[in-house]
């Protein structure tokens, strides 16, 4: 494996291709620089692969789609920044499905500071918008940086307090689309003293399903996510189990058992959330805390993978489908069960996910969904 190091122009168009290619997440398109050595060799082998799984026409972004995207992020100031890269965030590329290529804009130098995430309510009450300006403003004093989401509510009051100081605004769309619109002069002011960050193409519109996608991102940048104000069913819920997920640590701010606004809250710390009251006791857990580096990968891979002979991936594969089912299971649970090299299982399962007859799942498992 290399040592991380920036890529060329020409590595960056092919990993902007390859991050845009239907179908392939995170985990696949490291799983496919590993095999093939380079994005460049994984996009030729692209469509060969997905109609072996069972899609034909399969398509991937042109190099002029590329090309146009690539010089608007150039004309406003936008950064396309690798996993590997010198510039991408330490914490964000220690997590299990790390974006490939983050979009930033600002000031990229708070991304490798250590931050927490402070997430909540859009409907967030007077006291619960007090509590997290405290909060920010309290851990910017302690040269913490503040991370969000953007939205009403919590999220606005903490970025706004913690502006002085620093903040990242992880966004659900592109990079370039500012939501909700209300929040303009706020972007406007964290694009000239925080930073702006999306795993989206420019100029995507944020709609329900990317939200969890923006989610983990604030989780990942972060030592520890705090909850101010969360309903039952509330977004920052998932932001908090996607912490857990990653092993960072979750903080609660409790609150009136008569305020719906706080059930979800005062559920976390039942289950164990830190019970957050100040600053302090955040600061208290995150300085006990070893920094999290990520694995010295740069832009390529080194060799290729061995690939699993074709008969064997070929005798597999309708086993393998059998297995599946739309409940998660495991891979390596799977690969045990049905006695097939772990080569010939990934092979099978890379194939059936370029097609989109598979998903994956946190804590490396897949589910059927065609």
């Amino acid at each position: 494996m290399t040592p991380p190091r920036p890529l060329s122009e020409t590595e960056k168009r092919d990993w902007l291709r390859l991050s845009r290619t239907e179908n392939v997440g995170p985990i696949t398109f490291r799983q496919l620089l590993r095999r093939y050595g380079s994005a460049r060799a994984a996009l030729d082998a692209l469509p060969q692969l997905a109609a072996r799984g069972g899609k034909k026409n399969f398509k991937i972004p042109a190099v002029a789609e590329i090309d146009d995207e690539i010089a608007r992020a150039k004309k406003l100031n936008i950064a396309f920044i690798a996993w590997g890269e010198p510039d991408y965030p330490e914490a964000l590329a220690a997590i299990e499905d790390a974006p490939p290529i983050i979009a930033a804009r600002g000031h990229v130098s708070l991304l490798n500071k250590r931050g927490i995430g402070i997430v909540g309510a859009r409907n967030a009450s007077l006291n619960g918008r007090k509590m997290a300006e405290m909060l920010a403003r309290d851990l910017g004093a302690q040269n913490i940086v503040v991370v969000s989401g953007l939205a009403r509510g919590i999220d606005t009051a903490a970025h706004e307090a913690a502006l002085p100081t620093g903040t990242i605004a992880v966004l659900a769309g592109g990079v370039d689309v500012v939501y909700p619109q209300e929040n303009q002069k706020l972007y406007d002011r964290i694009a000239e003293t925080g930073c702006i960050l999306s795993d989206m193409p420019l100029g995507v519109e944020p709609f329900s399903k990317l939200f969890p996608r923006r989610n983990r991102i604030i989780s990942g940048l972060s030592l520890g996510v705090v909850v101010v104000e969360a309903a039952q069913k509330s977004g920052s819920l998932i932001t908090a189990r996607m912490a857990l997920e990653q092993g960072r640590e979750v903080f609660a701010v409790p609150g009136s058992p008569l305020d719906p606004r706080c059930g979800g809250t005062n559920d976390l710390i039942r289950q164990g959330a830190v019970l957050t009251e100040s600053a302090t006791d955040i600061l208290n857990h995150i300085h006990a805390m070893p920094r999290r580096l990520a694995e010295p990968e740069g832009g390529d891979f080194g060799a290729p993978e061995a690939m699993p002979d074709d008969v064997a991936i070929d005798a597999a594969r309708d086993v393998i489908l059998e297995n599946l089912s739309p409940s998660p299971v495991s891979i390596d649970e799977l690969a045990r069960s049905l006695a097939l090299p772990a080569a010939v299982v990934l092979t099978v399962l890379l194939e059936l996910e370029l097609a989109g007859r598979i998903e994956r799942q946190a804590g490396h498992r897949v589910v059927l969904i065609g």
